[in-house]
Protein backbone atom coordinates (compact mmCIF):
# COMPACT_ATOMS: atom_id res chain seq x y z
CA UNK A 1 0.00 0.00 0.00
CA UNK A 2 0.99 4.07 -0.18
CA UNK A 3 0.57 6.51 1.67
CA UNK A 4 1.21 10.44 0.16
CA UNK A 5 2.41 13.83 2.54
CA UNK A 6 0.61 16.88 1.31
CA UNK A 7 3.36 19.95 1.91
CA UNK A 8 1.95 23.48 0.22
CA UNK A 9 4.00 26.22 0.59
CA UNK A 10 3.45 29.70 -1.15
CA UNK A 11 5.97 32.51 -3.20
CA UNK A 12 4.31 35.74 -2.98
CA UNK A 13 6.39 38.71 -1.79
CA UNK A 14 3.18 40.78 -2.08
CA UNK A 15 1.16 38.93 0.84
CA UNK A 16 2.01 35.94 3.41
CA UNK A 17 -1.95 35.66 3.48
CA UNK A 18 -1.60 33.97 -0.18
CA UNK A 19 -1.33 29.75 0.17
CA UNK A 20 -2.63 26.98 -1.73
CA UNK A 21 -5.07 25.30 1.23
CA UNK A 22 -7.09 21.94 1.45
CA UNK A 23 -10.52 22.59 1.59
CA UNK A 24 -11.51 18.45 1.34
CA UNK A 25 -9.61 15.68 2.18
CA UNK A 26 -6.55 14.98 4.39
CA UNK A 27 -2.90 16.49 4.73
CA UNK A 28 -1.41 12.89 4.92
CA UNK A 29 -3.51 10.47 2.57
CA UNK A 30 -3.32 6.98 1.29
CA UNK A 31 -3.23 6.73 -2.80
CA UNK A 32 -6.38 6.51 -4.35
CA UNK A 33 -8.28 9.26 -2.18
CA UNK A 34 -9.63 12.43 -3.13
CA UNK A 35 -7.89 15.93 -2.31
CA UNK A 36 -9.52 19.31 -3.34
CA UNK A 37 -6.91 22.40 -3.17
CA UNK A 38 -8.11 25.64 -3.15
CA UNK A 39 -5.86 29.08 -4.30
CA UNK A 40 -6.79 31.05 -1.21
CA UNK A 41 -5.81 35.49 -1.56
CA UNK A 42 -6.78 38.06 0.38
CA UNK A 43 -10.34 39.27 0.12
CA UNK A 44 -8.91 42.66 -0.79
CA UNK A 45 -6.89 41.06 -3.98
CA UNK A 46 -8.69 40.77 -7.31
CA UNK A 47 -7.72 37.95 -9.24
CA UNK A 48 -8.56 37.65 -13.28
CA UNK A 49 -7.08 33.92 -13.78
CA UNK A 50 -6.35 30.75 -11.52
CA UNK A 51 -3.90 28.34 -13.88
CA UNK A 52 -2.97 24.99 -12.15
CA UNK A 53 0.14 23.04 -13.32
CA UNK A 54 1.89 19.87 -12.42
CA UNK A 55 5.68 20.41 -13.16
CA UNK A 56 5.84 22.24 -16.75
CA UNK A 57 2.44 20.75 -17.81
CA UNK A 58 -0.96 23.05 -17.62
CA UNK A 59 -3.98 20.95 -16.58
CA UNK A 60 -6.86 21.03 -17.92
CA UNK A 61 -8.62 22.53 -14.53
CA UNK A 62 -9.17 26.02 -14.05
CA UNK A 63 -10.46 28.39 -11.42
CA UNK A 64 -9.89 28.37 -7.90
CA UNK A 65 -10.02 24.98 -7.14
CA UNK A 66 -8.48 21.84 -7.88
CA UNK A 67 -9.68 18.41 -7.21
CA UNK A 68 -7.38 15.50 -7.10
CA UNK A 69 -6.99 11.63 -6.64
CA UNK A 70 -3.79 11.16 -6.23
CA UNK A 71 -1.92 7.77 -7.76
CA UNK A 72 1.60 9.40 -8.97
CA UNK A 73 4.63 8.33 -6.62
CA UNK A 74 5.62 12.26 -6.91
CA UNK A 75 3.39 15.38 -7.68
CA UNK A 76 4.51 18.84 -7.68
CA UNK A 77 1.20 21.09 -8.34
CA UNK A 78 1.32 24.54 -8.73
CA UNK A 79 -1.06 27.35 -8.98
CA UNK A 80 -0.34 31.14 -11.22
CA UNK A 81 -2.82 33.74 -9.86
CA UNK A 82 -3.43 36.31 -12.58
CA UNK A 83 -3.92 40.00 -10.51
CA UNK A 84 -5.73 43.02 -11.84
CA UNK A 85 -3.88 45.47 -9.30
CA UNK A 86 -1.11 43.58 -8.24
CA UNK A 87 2.56 41.41 -9.02
CA UNK A 88 1.40 37.88 -10.31
CA UNK A 89 1.33 35.52 -7.46
CA UNK A 90 2.33 31.50 -7.88
CA UNK A 91 1.73 29.47 -5.04
CA UNK A 92 2.99 26.07 -4.71
CA UNK A 93 1.41 22.77 -3.66
CA UNK A 94 4.04 18.91 -3.23
CA UNK A 95 2.61 15.49 -2.61
CA UNK A 96 5.77 13.10 -1.67
CA UNK A 97 5.17 9.32 -1.05
CA UNK A 98 6.28 6.72 1.22
CA UNK A 99 5.80 3.25 1.85
CA UNK A 100 3.45 1.94 4.75
CA UNK A 101 -0.20 0.70 5.54
CA UNK A 102 -0.93 3.53 8.23
CA UNK A 103 -0.19 7.31 8.47
CA UNK A 104 0.03 9.12 11.53
CA UNK A 105 -1.96 12.92 10.91
CA UNK A 106 -0.93 15.76 13.52
CA UNK A 107 -3.34 18.31 13.85
CA UNK A 108 -2.48 21.10 14.17
CA UNK A 109 0.55 21.36 12.59
CA UNK A 110 2.89 22.84 13.56
CA UNK A 111 1.68 22.80 17.19
CA UNK A 112 2.22 25.85 19.56
CA UNK A 113 3.92 25.97 22.71
CA UNK A 114 0.90 25.37 25.67
CA UNK A 115 -1.81 24.12 23.27
CA UNK A 116 -2.66 20.38 22.77
CA UNK A 117 -1.77 18.26 19.77
CA UNK A 118 -3.48 15.32 18.36
CA UNK A 119 -2.23 12.56 16.81
CA UNK A 120 -4.73 10.27 14.83
CA UNK A 121 -2.71 6.42 13.33
CA UNK A 122 -5.14 5.81 10.30
CA UNK A 123 -5.37 2.66 9.08
CA UNK A 124 -6.00 1.66 5.01
CA UNK A 125 -9.55 0.46 4.93
CA UNK A 126 -10.61 1.58 8.69
CA UNK A 127 -10.12 -1.84 9.97
CA UNK A 128 -11.16 -2.55 13.45
CA UNK A 129 -7.79 -2.22 15.68
CA UNK A 130 -7.69 -3.94 19.16
CA UNK A 131 -4.24 -1.82 19.82
CA UNK A 132 -2.11 1.26 18.82
CA UNK A 133 1.43 2.67 20.05
CA UNK A 134 2.45 6.31 19.57
CA UNK A 135 6.72 6.35 19.63
CA UNK A 136 8.68 9.52 19.70
CA UNK A 137 12.06 9.13 18.34
CA UNK A 138 11.60 5.12 18.10
CA UNK A 139 10.59 4.98 21.59
CA UNK A 140 7.11 4.01 22.87
CA UNK A 141 5.35 6.97 24.60
CA UNK A 142 1.69 6.20 24.20
CA UNK A 143 -0.21 2.69 23.91
CA UNK A 144 -3.86 2.66 24.22
CA UNK A 145 -7.36 0.72 22.83
CA UNK A 146 -7.39 0.29 19.22
CA UNK A 147 -11.42 1.64 19.58
CA UNK A 148 -9.70 4.97 19.71
CA UNK A 149 -6.98 5.63 17.74
CA UNK A 150 -5.95 9.53 18.69
CA UNK A 151 -3.52 10.30 21.19
CA UNK A 152 -3.34 14.15 22.74
CA UNK A 153 -0.63 15.25 23.93
CA UNK A 154 -1.56 18.28 25.98
CA UNK A 155 0.44 21.67 27.33
CA UNK A 156 2.53 21.55 24.37
CA UNK A 157 6.55 22.57 24.86
CA UNK A 158 9.45 22.19 22.84
CA UNK A 159 10.71 19.46 24.18
CA UNK A 160 8.17 17.61 23.07
CA UNK A 161 9.45 18.10 18.85
CA UNK A 162 10.59 15.21 17.31
CA UNK A 163 9.94 12.55 14.81
CA UNK A 164 6.41 10.85 15.82
CA UNK A 165 5.77 7.36 14.44
CA UNK A 166 2.37 5.02 15.11
CA UNK A 167 2.33 0.73 15.24
CA UNK A 168 -1.79 -0.32 14.69
CA UNK A 169 -2.29 -4.09 15.27
CA UNK A 170 -5.79 -5.84 14.52
CA UNK A 171 -6.72 -9.65 14.00
CA UNK A 172 -8.02 -11.35 11.19
CA UNK A 173 -9.08 -15.41 11.79
CA UNK A 174 -7.42 -15.80 15.30
CA UNK A 175 -4.08 -13.89 13.33
CA UNK A 176 -2.56 -10.78 14.81
CA UNK A 177 -1.39 -8.28 12.39
CA UNK A 178 0.50 -5.31 12.75
CA UNK A 179 1.56 -1.97 10.75
CA UNK A 180 3.89 0.83 11.58
CA UNK A 181 3.67 4.17 9.64
CA UNK A 182 6.49 6.60 8.36
CA UNK A 183 8.23 9.00 11.29
CA UNK A 184 5.99 12.13 10.49
CA UNK A 185 7.87 15.57 12.23
CA UNK A 186 6.15 17.25 14.98
CA UNK A 187 7.21 21.03 15.28
CA UNK A 188 6.34 23.49 18.40
CA UNK A 189 6.30 26.97 18.10
CA UNK A 190 6.27 29.33 20.81
CA UNK A 191 3.50 31.91 20.12
CA UNK A 192 5.28 34.96 20.92
CA UNK A 193 9.00 34.19 20.33
CA UNK A 194 11.39 36.47 22.59
CA UNK A 195 11.98 39.73 21.24
CA UNK A 196 15.37 41.15 19.84
CA UNK A 197 15.65 44.98 19.38
CA UNK A 198 17.62 45.79 16.34
CA UNK A 199 19.00 49.53 16.61
CA UNK A 200 19.53 51.77 13.34
CA UNK A 201 21.63 54.80 13.15
CA UNK A 202 23.70 56.87 10.96
CA UNK A 203 27.80 56.86 10.78
CA UNK A 204 27.92 60.05 12.35
CA UNK A 205 25.31 61.26 14.30
CA UNK A 206 24.68 65.35 15.23
CA UNK A 207 21.93 66.75 17.02
CA UNK A 208 18.22 66.43 16.60
CA UNK A 209 19.06 63.14 14.18
CA UNK A 210 16.35 60.28 14.89
CA UNK A 211 17.58 56.48 15.49
CA UNK A 212 15.36 53.98 14.44
CA UNK A 213 14.25 51.07 17.23
CA UNK A 214 13.30 47.61 15.65
CA UNK A 215 11.37 45.03 17.89
CA UNK A 216 11.95 41.68 15.94
CA UNK A 217 9.98 38.67 16.73
CA UNK A 218 7.59 35.81 15.51
CA UNK A 219 3.67 35.85 16.53
CA UNK A 220 2.19 32.49 15.65
CA UNK A 221 -0.92 33.07 16.77
CA UNK A 222 -3.78 31.00 14.27
CA UNK A 223 -5.89 33.62 12.44
CA UNK A 224 -7.95 35.54 13.62
CA UNK A 225 -5.07 36.82 15.61
CA UNK A 226 -4.97 39.41 18.45
CA UNK A 227 -2.63 42.66 17.70
CA UNK A 228 0.22 42.72 19.22
CA UNK A 229 1.56 46.25 21.54
CA UNK A 230 4.75 47.02 21.28
CA UNK A 231 6.96 49.18 23.79
CA UNK A 232 10.26 50.48 23.67
CA UNK A 233 12.40 51.62 26.60
CA UNK A 234 15.91 53.25 27.11
CA UNK A 235 16.98 52.33 31.19
CA UNK A 236 13.75 50.68 31.42
CA UNK A 237 11.61 53.64 30.74
CA UNK A 238 8.95 54.01 28.37
CA UNK A 239 9.91 55.48 25.62
CA UNK A 240 6.47 57.16 24.16
CA UNK A 241 3.20 55.22 23.99
CA UNK A 242 2.31 51.64 22.80
CA UNK A 243 2.30 51.37 19.04
CA UNK A 244 0.86 49.07 16.96
CA UNK A 245 3.93 48.65 14.33
CA UNK A 246 7.33 47.22 15.73
CA UNK A 247 9.44 50.23 15.02
CA UNK A 248 9.85 53.52 16.78
CA UNK A 249 12.05 56.30 16.07
CA UNK A 250 13.71 58.33 18.96
CA UNK A 251 16.15 61.20 20.12
CA UNK A 252 19.78 59.42 20.34
CA UNK A 253 21.18 59.18 24.18
CA UNK A 254 23.12 57.03 25.33
CA UNK A 255 22.09 54.13 27.45
CA UNK A 256 20.19 50.53 27.39
CA UNK A 257 17.44 49.96 25.00
CA UNK A 258 15.43 47.07 25.03
CA UNK A 259 12.00 46.55 23.88
CA UNK A 260 8.43 44.64 25.02
CA UNK A 261 5.54 43.00 22.89
CA UNK A 262 2.42 42.20 24.62
CA UNK A 263 -0.66 40.59 23.43
CA UNK A 264 -3.38 41.70 26.19
CA UNK A 265 -5.72 39.24 24.73
CA UNK A 266 -3.64 36.29 25.27
CA UNK A 267 -2.01 37.38 28.47
CA UNK A 268 1.38 37.23 26.43
CA UNK A 269 4.48 39.45 27.19
CA UNK A 270 8.22 39.07 26.06
CA UNK A 271 10.66 41.47 26.77
CA UNK A 272 14.08 41.77 24.73
CA UNK A 273 17.62 41.49 26.25
CA UNK A 274 19.05 44.96 26.88
CA UNK A 275 21.45 46.90 24.40
CA UNK A 276 23.67 49.30 24.58
CA UNK A 277 24.27 52.70 22.93
CA UNK A 278 26.87 54.77 23.35
CA UNK A 279 26.21 58.67 22.30
CA UNK A 280 29.38 59.47 22.22
CA UNK A 281 30.97 57.45 19.41
CA UNK A 282 27.78 56.46 18.02
CA UNK A 283 28.33 52.46 18.63
CA UNK A 284 26.59 49.61 19.91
Amino acid sequence: METKGLHCMFFAETSFKAAVEIVEGDSRIFSGETVRLRCRIPDNWSASTYLWFLGSEQLGQSGQHLILNLDLAYLFYWCHVGLLSENDTVLFCTFHLARGWAILKVSPSPGLVGNTLTLTCRVRGNTPLHEVILYKDGVEVMRQNGLNPHFSVTNLTQEHEGMYSCRASWDVRRRTHSVISSATPVQVLEVLTQPILEIFTSEELTKGQKMKLICHLQYNAPAPAPPVEYYFYRNRIRLGTATSVNYDLVSWKPGQYSCKARVPKLGLLRWSEPKSFEQETGTL
